[in-house]
């Protein structure tokens, strides 16, 4: 027997059948496409958060990491919180030891230094050049011993223009006999040095006496950033440094008057200050007509 049917009818809906799963299988595929992305986007969001966080701690706009944190999270964020802490109780602590080290040496060169001033024999004459020198090397290696501590610190931060601000005050005192004026109208109010208030007055500090010093009736400062750097510029219309002489007097207890009081130490802490926070110190000519430096540091 022969058996014989026309398909047609049976085709139609086999494809009409097919073509519907294959949609369907696609909407799936996408639906579970789409729900994997859902799942991986709010499961890794607080990690997002807390990268965000630490990078606040970095940049010094916060000290610690703050926000509401899963439960699986945040027994890490606790842990990062206490190394931060921890970190910073490290600093403080090296610094005080550093600086009652620093008072306990000099308390007993200040009486030998004393002592030796009631004579004028030659031997007086040695102790007090050697008692001078001895007091150097300590703030030497005291300014040192913060840098390295301050550039181990994380989240520290100094708002330039106030810090600025606060030793232009008292410098005008100290030179008060002086028709000295310390323009502070280039310096843009919102700059954030990326570092301790303490190390950036101790740079800015040195810079801006020894331009006051020079100076003979002005100083000015300029301050920019770009990007994650700030450049500082003091300038003084002294007679300035040599080119030739500008590398020696960077040097350790170099002075470039020995009639200027001071130590000669610095701007030899000054860059190895800034070395420490990774930036840097040059010397030039000023637009005033004596010495421009340029300090650079990083901003947050």
């Amino acid at each position: 027997f022969i058996v014989a049917a026309d398909v047609r009818g049976m085709n139609e809906p086999v494809g009409a059948f097919s073509r519907m799963l294959t949609i369907s299988l696609i909407v799936i595929g996408i639906g579970l496409f789409a729900a994997a992305l859902l799942q991986i986007w709010v499961g890794l969001a607080p990690l997002g958060s807390m990268r965000a966080a630490l990078a606040g701690v970095r940049e010094g706009q916060s000290r610690r990491l703050s926000g509401s944190y899963p439960a699986e999270i945040q027994p890490l964020v606790d842990e990062l919180n206490s190394l931060l802490a921890h970190d910073e109780e490290l600093v403080t602590r090296a610094r005080t030891q550093a600086g009652n080290l620093a008072h306990a040496v000099k308390t007993p060169l200040t009486i030998i230094a004393n002592a030796a001033a009631r004579d004028t024999g030659p031997l007086a004459s040695l102790v007090t050049e050697q008692v001078a020198d001895a007091r150097r090397q300590v703030d030497y290696h005291l300014a040192r011993a913060r840098a390295a501590a301050a550039a181990r610190m994380i989240g520290a931060s100094t708002p330039v223009r106030a810090a600025l601000e606060g030793l232009k005050r008292v410098l005008s005192r100290a030179h008060a006999d002086r028709e000295l004026s310390i323009d502070l109208d280039a310096v843009s109010p919102g700059l954030v040095f990326r570092g301790e208030e303490q190390d950036f007055h101790e740079m800015l500090g040195n810079l801006l006496d020894n331009a006051c010093k020079w100076a003979r009736h002005r100083v000015s400062v300029t301050a920019t950033q770009t990007g994650k750097r700030m450049l500082l510029v003091i300038e003084d219309d002294g007679p300035g440094v040599a080119p030739d002489a500008r590398d020696r007097v960077l040097g350790r207890g170099v002075r470039a008057d020995e009639q200027v009081p001071g130590s000669g130490l610095g701007l030899s802490i000054v860059a190895d200050l800034a070395e420490r926070y990774g930036g840097e110190l040059q010397l030039g000519d000023a637009s005033l007509g004596g010495l421009g430096v340029r300090l650079a540091l990083p901003a947050a």
